[in-house]
């Protein structure tokens, strides 16, 4: 039976455990460059135990980002920042992943912490979102949205195949499709956003077919021996949007057309959501564990799963492989090593490198004052009186 602690194989690929850090976009980047920030963030999270650690989602086109401060792989140029930061994740012990996104007709954005309004296409840092239909997601989302054509879409997936063959390039070894969160893959996918009368709207196989493409494109550049997953907007929260049931016809699609992980969220492509469940623990674990049992693929997903006891539980019951945590990566960068001592493994310091393992395993201090959490910290009443 594994554990939240056991490692983890996938094709040619071992993790040390089944822990990972999630993509996060941090909007530091400048011209969607990997800086020293990147090398900072991500490097030390492979340090504090990530098994997985996941750079931001990266555009694969300009026009793909979130705003102009978010990271992009459009460009040779942007090469050599991955390959620091990934050359970092290996030094520190785990595996680095990417992200290949294009955000769709929820870009060209304000940071969240400027306002996060969307800017209109003539706006110096704007530009023209598109989307599968010429349909505002509304709200902040207000400006007019470009309909791809059939031509657009294709260099589009042309874009995901480039963008690939620079993860690889850079050193990645873990490859996810980002088509959740409202992003273009994900607005293909609901009805919501996507009115199509072609091939690509109308029945599920038609809006799952731009993830199909997208596949095709990029699985005919990544090695075989190497993960292709996708992180999938697999449920709306909406009785005209995306239904379960509709994710688990597509993910079946996508495992014949090479899909080795789903990585499971949901759609948010409309405000509108029924039942927002986003304050619960772990409200993505029974649409995960349905999924892995009725198609038969690897499953993995986020949303409130930060307690260790929780991890590791859903992992030993084999619900999901691998625990995808966000915020609480953000929060804690030895988050392994915190979640190791609450569950009492022997040697949690075995999870950092050789070196700080050592240090904090022999200790020359009082156990309380290292700077790890003990459960049953001293009385200080000797200083009372100072």
């Amino acid at each position: 039976m594994p554990d939240l602690f056991s490692p983890y194989t996938l094709k040619d690929v071992t993790l040390r455990n089944r822990i990972a850090m999630s993509p996060m976009t941090m909007y530091r980047s400048t011209d969607g460059l990997m800086n020293d920030f990147h090398l900072m963030l991500l490097g030390s999270r492979a340090a504090g135990g990530f098994g997985l650690v996941f750079a931001e989602q990266l555009a694969v086109t300009k026009d793909g980002r979130t705003s102009v401060s978010c990271g992009g792989i459009y460009d040779d140029a942007q090469i050599d920042g991955l390959s620091r930061v990934t050359s970092m994740i290996k030094d520190m012990g785990a595996v680095a992943a990417i992200q290949l996104g294009h955000t769709g007709r929820k870009g060209s954005e304000r940071k969240p912490w400027d306002g996060g309004e969307q800017l209109p296409p003539d706006h110096p840092d704007g530009w023209q979102v598109v989307g599968p239909s010429a349909i505002p997601y509304g709200g902040k989302y207000k400006y007019p949205v470009h309909a791809l054509s059939k031509d657009e879409i294709k260099a589009i997936h042309a874009s995901f195949a480039r963008a690939a063959e620079r993860a690889l390039a850079a050193g990645f070894e873990w490859l996810e499709l980002h088509f959740a969160h409202g992003y273009l893959g994900s607005s293909f996918f609901s009805p919501l956003a996507n009115q199509r009368t072609d091939e690509y709207g109308g029945s599920v196989e038609n809006r799952a077919r731009f993830h199909l493409e997208a596949l095709d494109a990029v699985r005919a550049v990544w090695p075989e021996r190497l993960p292709l997953t996708m992180r999938l907007g697999s449920d709306d929260l909406n009785d005209a949007g995306v239904q379960f049931d509709d994710a688990i016809l597509a993910v079946s699609m996508m495992k014949e057309h090479g899909l080795d992980f789903a990585d499971l969220s949901i759609g948010i492509n409309t405000d509108a959501m029924h039942q927002v469940p986003f304050d619960e623990l772990g409200f993505m674990l029974d649409r995960a564990a349905r999924l892995k049992r009725d198609v038969g693929i690897p499953v993995g997903t986020s949303w409130n799963l930060g307690l260790p006891a929780l991890a590791d539980k859903v992992v030993r019951s084999e619900v999901i492989d691998l625990v995808m945590l966000g915020r609480p990566a953000l929060a804690n960068p030895h988050w392994p090593v915190w979640a190791a001592r609450e569950l009492e493994r022997d040697d949690p310091f075995d999870l950092v490198p050789e070196d700080w393992s050592w240090w904090l395993s022999n200790l020359r201090a009082h156990p309380a004052c290292v700077g790890w959490p003990v459960n049953n910290p001293p009385a200080m009443d000797k200083f009372d009186g100072l």
